[in-house]
């Protein structure tokens, strides 16, 4: 059927064109917004303009926004929570487990007689890699015991195997030269232990000698010293690398003050085997 002018005429006028794009809106949009006296509705949760153009916002900016008006806050990830024990003798707590991936086996107390009377110095901790320790176990032990044994123990201090023992100071008079007193009489005793008697002070100072007087220790504060492979001692007094030494005498001598037959702590050493145990 042919087109008359007229029919052309009546249709043109159904349709708005874009000036600046020469694109045709949408009659049926345009005419229920106009007689609402609404501009045209933007699309895709753009904006429009003064010409009634669309402007698109990025999901994340909407997103904001979307809060901001809520009254709301942005969500921010909250870091998993670390389970702790406490040194029940001082009530200082100890993560179980370390950010590099260590665990707790046992914690106990390092006291000193002072004056006749048995000052508290220092809760420790002692960490390991427990995969790494359950294979060290079973290659030198074999089968679980009934109950630790010294050789056990013995296994473990005569080890390579990347252990630290974490040291938060509870006697709030202690200084820097104190504890290097107490680090060099304690270690020398355990290297005279292990080699028949014979005394290596030179050996002995290299762990706490070159921490300076400066470093000023309260209450809390936490002294870390780690047995790495190879035989390496490193400290760390309040995060700062204090000394790094390598030598097998020295690395088996700390342990051994920790879980050697004369332990600081014989409690916290017996706990120490029983996690042994329940390696097997």
């Amino acid at each position: 059927m042919a087109t008359s002018v007229e029919d052309v005429i009546a249709k043109a006028e159904m349709v708005e064109i874009e000036p600046k794009t020469g694109v045709a809106l949408k009659p049926q949009l345009l005419k229920e917004e106009k007689v609402n006296g609404a501009e045209p509705k933007p699309v895709n949760g753009g904006k429009a303009d003064e010409n009634g153009k669309n402007e698109c916002v990025p999901e994340e900016k909407a997103e904001v926004g979307k809060e901001a008006v809520n009254g709301g806050i942005p969500k921010v990830e909250e870091k998993e929570e670390v389970a702790v024990e406490i040194e029940p003798k001082t009530g200082v707590s100890f993560p179980v487990k370390m950010e590099d991936g260590k665990q707790l086996n046992s914690v106990g107390l390092r006291k000193k007689t002072m004056l006749g009377l048995g000052i508290k110095i220092y809760a420790f901790g002692i960490y390991a890699d427990q995969e790494k320790l359950k294979d060290l176990m079973k290659s030198k032990i074999g089968k679980a015991p009934a109950k630790p044994t010294k050789d056990m123990y013995q296994v473990v201090i005569d080890s390579d195997l990347r252990m630290m023992v974490r040291l938060v100071i509870v006697y709030s008079g202690l200084t820097m030269s104190m504890v290097r007193k107490n680090f060099d009489e304690g270690l020398g005793a355990s290297i005279k232990k292990l080699t028949g008697g014979k005394k290596n002070e030179e050996l002995s100072n290299k762990v706490m000698g070159a921490a300076s007087d400066d470093i000023k220790l309260t209450t809390g504060s936490v002294i870390e010293i780690t047995r790495f492979p190879e035989y390496n001692l490193e400290t760390k007094v309040m995060g700062e690398v204090v000394s790094k030494v390598e030598s097998e005498l020295l690395c088996r001598a700390y342990i051994h003050m920790y879980l050697g037959d004369d332990a600081f702590d014989k409690d916290a050493r017996e706990k120490f085997g029983v996690s042994l145990l329940s390696l097997f």
